[in-house]
Order: C-alpha cells, then structure tokens, then sequence
C-alpha cells in the first residue's frame, strides 16, 4: 500500500497592510483623512487629504477607511490587514455595535460594501500610539501638527 500523495504546497497569500486614521476639527467640523498602505513587497502609499464638507470624529474615520479600501483596490490588493485606532469604526464594521445615526450607517453599509470586494480582510483595533503615521497624515491634511507622543500604559493625573 502506498501513502496518500501529500497536496502541493501553497504559500500564504500575500497580506497587504493598511493603517487608517480620520480627523475632525473641531468636532464636528473640517476632516482630514490619513492612510498608510504597504504591500507585500515593501511598496507604501501615504495618503492626506481633506474631505469635503464637516463631519465629526467617527465619520473622519469612516472616511478615511474608505479612502484607504479606493487605495487598496488601486494597487491591486487581494489579502488586506486593516488597521485604525477608532473602537468606533471598528466594533461597528465587525457588527459589534449598530449606530442609529443615518449618515453613518450609510457610510457603514458602503465601507462593508468595499470589503466584499476583496478576497480577505481583518480589521484590527490598534492604540493610537500604534497608529502614528496615519494619524500624522490625517492630521496634516488640517495643518495640524503632530501630536505629542504619550507613553504607552501613561495615564493624565488628575488635579484635585
């Protein structure tokens, strides 16, 4: 008796990743989105760019991952791991949490939309100290400057 012929290997699929980030200011107000995507192979695409109209924090973020899936789409990515400091746009594209707000559940439904169209997508909650280039993007986009960099674990004291 012979053993069973053992498949061919198939290497993993090549991941992309993508960090995205949104701002409002004041909030609500003007938005600036930010995005980071690497292939690969070591390729990167920087985004910044102010979206039109005002909007607030979570819909900047929504935005900007939007932004950064046109991006993705663009470069040819199949296999994405997706990446943004906002719990918001996070917990609700995973269908953790609904919104009763009509402007962000349109921008949901059309964010879930775009991830249909790629073979493989994970979103992952990052700290936004994990998150600084997309964050300085978005931020650049305003002529904002970058924000101080906070220790990790540091917490604010409050004064009594």
């Amino acid at each position: 008796m012979s053993a069973p012929a053992s498949p061919p290997y198939t290497p993993p699929p090549a991941e992309w990743q993508l960090w995205f980030d949104g701002s409002a200011q004041p909030n609500p107000g003007r938005i600036g989105l930010g995005a980071v995507l690497v292939g690969p192979l070591g390729q990167r695409h920087d985004y910044s760019a102010q979206a039109p109209g005002n909007g607030c924090n979570n819909e900047a973020e929504l935005l900007a991952l939007g932004k950064a899936l046109e991006l993705a789409r663009e470069a040819g990515a199949q296999h994405l791991v997706l990446r943004g400091d906002s719990d918001f746009a996070v917990r609700h594209l995973r269908g953790e949490a609904v919104t009763q707000v009509a402007r962000l559940k349109t921008l949901i439904a059309s964010i879930r939309g775009q991830l249909d169209g790629f073979a493989s997508t994970r979103l992952e909650w990052v700290p936004r100290h994990r998150n600084p280039d997309a964050d300085r993007l978005s931020r650049a986009a305003l002529g904002l400057p970058d924000k101080p960099a906070a220790w990790p674990g540091s917490k604010k004291r409050r004064r009594r």
